[in-house]
């Protein structure tokens, strides 16, 4: 699946022409009706709640109670093989320059010391759709515009769907397990876990979440926690779909980092210790792009300070963007440096970064790798 970005704006018109009663940043003190595109209102002076409709032209409706809201109009169909049809969702924090009344979100996270969450969902049947359970992260303290990383938790999946990328493992998390899926949607990263039956409840810790996601080599520490939403995305039917309660805190009093310099500094000494590395690959492809996730672990006796990973790439595949390593390519030959906190790799412990390209032509991953000048095995 390849999933469009998600917006939000301020809209006051039903598509069938009547006003609503409800604008960004008001309040809903008893049951309101939403069918504007990406209209929303606050519940408990402290969440958003929005209607998102991005993935079709029909209209979707959503009523918003005290507590949650609940899809009561939804005339849209997506095939199963695209993107949905929304995600009327209700969220804490910052999503597209809409920021829920209070919040202390973007924060980052090595700043926080907790961050919990408890959701109710009731579901339908006859419907194709999943109960999606969002955490947006971002390097920068960012309000607006998409994030680099989503982590997606599916609570529930019904129907012939399926996460961004592919499945990558397992992970016990929240007392339960869920599989992992790693990919990206052409615009951002998405690591998904999904339950393997239907959760309706759950009171769970979000960090738990996010640490995963970081143990992956996807974020840092020095990234922000920018927003937290529950809601769903219907590819058919969904009328009846609700979120009957959802709630999350998030504490700071953690320890705080600073934002780790983009390239080493002049002084870092020369690259050592290279020579016993494996790499693993992992990439997601589809017609004119790709993804990779690169992944090297140190398999020697002593520390690499500093590396430097030299591969080809396959003709056809150029690099455009990177993180948490500054890739270069000249021809068919890459060239990836270390930044700033992550260029130590002790013996048995990893680095890992990725980047996204175009691709012409079919796609074929890089056969063999140097680390350091030293060849690796593959992992």
């Amino acid at each position: 699946m390849r999933r469009p970005l998600r917006a939000i704006m301020a809209v006051g018109l039903l598509a069938a022409g009547s006003i609503v009663a409800v604008a960004l940043g008001g309040t809903a003190s008893a049951d309101t009706q939403i069918c504007d595109q990406y209209g929303s209102t606050v519940i408990q002076n402290r969440y958003v709640v929005q209607n998102n409709r991005w993935g079709t032209t029909a209209q979707q409706c959503i009523n918003v109670t005290g507590t949650g809201f609940e899809i009561t109009t939804q005339n849209g169909s997506s095939p199963t093989n695209g993107a949905p049809t929304a995600y009327p969702s209700v969220f804490v924090g910052c999503h597209y320059t809409n920021c829920s009344p209070g919040t202390n979100l973007p924060i980052q996270v090595s700043q926080i010391s907790s961050a919990t969450s408890s959701i109710n969902y009731r579901y339908v049947s006859g419907a194709t759709y999943n109960a999606s359970y969002d955490i947006w992260l971002d390097p920068s303290p960012k309000r607006d515009g998409v994030n680099q990383m989503e982590i997606m938790i599916w609570f529930n999946r019904q129907g012939p769907i399926q996460p961004i990328g592919s499945a990558v493992g397992t992970a016990n998390i929240a007392g339960r397990s869920w599989e992992v899926w790693r990919g990206n949607n052409g615009g951002n990263n998405v690591i998904s876990y999904v339950a393997p039956s239907a959760i309706t409840s759950l009171n769970f810790s979000v960090l738990d979440f996010i640490n995963d996601t970081r143990n992956r080599g996807a974020i840092t520490n020095s990234w922000y926690l920018t927003s937290i939403q529950a809601g769903f995305e219907p590819w058919q039917g969904g009328v009846g779909l609700a979120v009957t309660n959802f709630s999350a805190t998030v504490n700071g009093g953690g320890n705080p980092t600073t934002p780790p310099p983009s390239s080493p500094p002049p002084t870092t000494p020369p690259p050592s210790g290279g020579g016993s590395c494996a790499v693993a690959y992992t990439p997601n492809s589809w017609n004119s792009g790709f993804t990779a996730d690169v992944r090297i672990t140190n398999t020697g006796s002593s520390t690499i300070n500093g590396w430097t990973l030299a591969y080809s790439l396959p003709s056809g595949q150029q690099v455009t963007n990177a993180w948490n390593a500054t890739v270069s390519q000249s021809g068919s030959s890459v060239t990836a440096r270390n930044v700033g906190y992550n260029g130590t790799i002790a013996p048995g412990g990893t680095a890992s970064f990725g980047y996204q390209g175009t691709l012409n032509g079919g796609y074929s991953s890089p056969t063999s790798f140097t680390l350091n000048g030293a060849a690796c095995s593959r992992s």
